[in-house]
């Protein structure tokens, strides 16, 4: 065969082979097109508390891994705005609106570091579709039209917003696995914990909290804190039965002290405090009735003032974890009925017979107080309170039974 005919026949094959190729990667490529792409990576982000009184509880979100760009987003559903018009009003009538913010987990996490709180990552094992579905569905709610939510405290806030993803993720395994466990702990008990550092915060938990915060919890309803949360999830199984988290990371350290250690409330120094409280009023009627008059003043100044916000939280706003408080026979509206007669005696004038009416029914009030103790049904946590104020109201209400002869 001439040369030139072997040239020519060897470029027809090569061309035909390199035809063939193109035509196989054209017959693949629609195929890997349409390959399903690798799920996204889901971890739980927790974050430790802070100083403010409103980062106490600590904070968590969701994170979502992107598989291919390894870009991780942040879904946190803390977000408020102090300066937001009504934002005031609606928080004392308990109507707060929180949103959820998608952010990438580097700037979201800058915060928390300039201040010193932690913040940790438990990576989950999902199924495919479930991981799928839950980035789907975040993504979906981080939209400006529906991120926004009604906020409460106990029951819906940023932890319970990150369980319930989880849960539906899950098909309500989640719940099954927490719903009937119990540690005896109470929203009273934990919020009094948590609240421990700022005495005026445990102070308007202690005194604000009525019946509905000192029921048991189960694991479940116990999961609004965060850190209770991130304990869980590592006790628990994924629809496949394997171990829920797969992975735990440490994102940034805890330079702030961590959350206060549990510890049961001791109950005979507020009857020991009641009780000198008590004998001292009766030596000051004695001896400085003017001073005991100006202390008592201040005394049913505070308990008024105290107890009309207890009853206007019952009465007008939706703070249920308020509703049906007994301090309000302790810390009584009443006493604010008895701040003339206190400007009377610090005149030195004799105290009228209605005046000393009222100090009686104010004391029969807070003796009241000791009945619901033993309800079962709806126990309040207040014994301390009774025991210090109780021996104060009964010893006021002797103090001025009578004119002084």
């Amino acid at each position: 065969m001439p040369t030139t005919e072997r040239a020519r026949t060897s470029i027809q094959l090569a061309l035909a082979l390199l035809l063939t190729l193109l035509t196989g990667l054209a017959r693949a490529a629609p195929q890997a097109t349409s390959a399903t792409p690798p799920p996204p990576r889901i971890g739980v982000v927790t974050m430790g508390p802070g100083e403010v009184f409103w980062e106490r509880f600590g904070h968590d979100a969701i994170v979502v891994e992107d598989p291919r760009t390894g870009v991780r987003t942040n879904y946190n559903f803390g977000f408020f705005d102090l300066d937001e018009p009504g934002f005031l009003g609606r928080f004392v009538k308990g109507d707060m609106r929180y949103r959820l913010v998608a952010l990438p987990l580097d700037e979201d996490m800058a915060y928390y570091r300039e201040v010193g709180r932690g913040a940790w990552v438990q990576w989950l094992d999902l199924e495919p579709e479930q991981a799928r579905a839950l980035a789907a569905a975040l993504a979906e709610n981080a939209r400006p039209e529906n991120a926004r939510y009604r906020y409460d405290y106990f029951t819906d806030n940023c932890a319970t917003r990150v369980r319930d993803a989880l849960d539906r993720a899950l098909d309500g395994h989640l719940r099954k696995q927490l719903e009937g466990r119990s540690s005896g702990d109470t929203y009273r008990g934990e919020a009094l914990r948590l609240a421990s550092p700022e005495a005026w915060m445990w102070l308007a938990f202690d005194i604000g909290l009525g019946p509905y915060a000192d029921r048991p919890l189960s694991r479940w309803q116990q999961d609004f804190l965060p850190r209770r949360l991130a304990d869980d999830l590592r006790k628990v199984s994924g629809t496949t039965g394997r171990p829920l988290v797969a992975a735990e990371a440490e994102l940034l350290p805890q330079r702030l002290p961590p959350e206060p250690a549990e510890h049961a409330p001791l109950l005979w120094p507020w009857l020991l405090a009641g009780a000198l409280a008590a004998a001292g009023i009766l030596w000051l009627r004695a001896s400085r009735p003017r001073l005991l008059a100006g202390l008592a003043l201040g005394f049913w100044l505070l308990c008024g003032l105290l107890g009309l916000v207890l009853a206007l939280g019952w009465a007008f706003t939706d703070h249920q974890a308020m509703w049906a408080n007994r301090n309000l026979l302790l810390f009584n509206p009443l006493c604010l009925l008895l701040v003339p007669g206190g400007l009377a005696l610090l005149r030195a004038r004799t105290p009228t017979p209605r005046f000393r009416a009222l100090l009686v029914a104010v004391a029969m009030l807070a003796l009241l107080a000791c009945l619901p103790l033993w309800l079962q049904l709806y126990p309040q946590r207040n014994g301390h309170w009774i025991a210090l104020l109780l021996p104060i109201h009964a010893a006021l209400s002797r103090a001025w039974r009578r004119p002084a002869g």
